[in-house]
């Protein structure tokens, strides 16, 4: 069976806001799938974009942020990230994200990656740059961000993606993406 990659093959019979904050805005929709069933469907929308910052000084060090999630109620390590606003250029989104966690300030930026996060239930997007060309001031955290920040060789971030001691899905496409452009001498 050939399928038309243009055609959406489900029916919004009718939805309704669920749930709506500043971030996210959370829609049931009544449906009928691709197969004539009759269904519900939800959807989480983000309000944002999700910007992931990896930073490469000379020496290929890189700096991690520590901070409790709490939606996964655990404490996590990642790359630097946050959220842009949909109408701002994610690169200036990242910029204000680097200097407010860490407080460096980068010259050299490349985009190298985008992602859906979560396609089955959000919409959720993802723009992870490398940062290079760095100076250094002082942090500027949210209020509501209680952050540990560490400076580390990219080689042992790598590893700790490949153990499994960093689970964050920004950060391990990331750190991924980025050790092959470094091993192909791209970056």
């Amino acid at each position: 069976m050939d399928i038309n990659e243009n055609i959406n093959p489900w029916t919004i019979v009718d939805y309704s806001s669920v749930y709506n904050n500043s971030w996210i805005e959370l829609t049931e929709y009544n449906v009928i799938n691709p197969n004539n069933g009759i269904g519900i469907y939800g959807r989480v929308h983000f309000k944002n974009i999700a910007i992931a910052i990896l930073v490469l000084d000379k020496k290929y060090n890189t700096w991690l942020v520590g901070q409790y999630r709490f939606p996964l109620n655990k404490y996590s390590w990642e790359i630097i990230e946050g959220g842009g606003d949909l109408n701002t250029n994610p690169i200036e989104s990242a910029k204000r994200e680097l200097k407010e966690e860490t407080g460096i300030v980068a010259k050299n930026w490349t985009t190298i990656l985008e992602m859906d996060l979560s396609n089955s239930v959000t919409d959720e997007r993802s723009i992870s740059f490398v940062a290079k060309d760095l100076s250094f001031e002082d942090a500027e955290p949210e209020e509501t961000e209680q952050l540990q920040i560490k400076k580390i060789p990219f080689s042992e971030l790598y590893k700790m993606v490949m153990n499994g001691d960093i689970r964050d899905s920004l950060t391990v496409a990331t750190v991924l993406k980025t050790k092959i452009l470094i091993d192909n001498g791209k970056l």
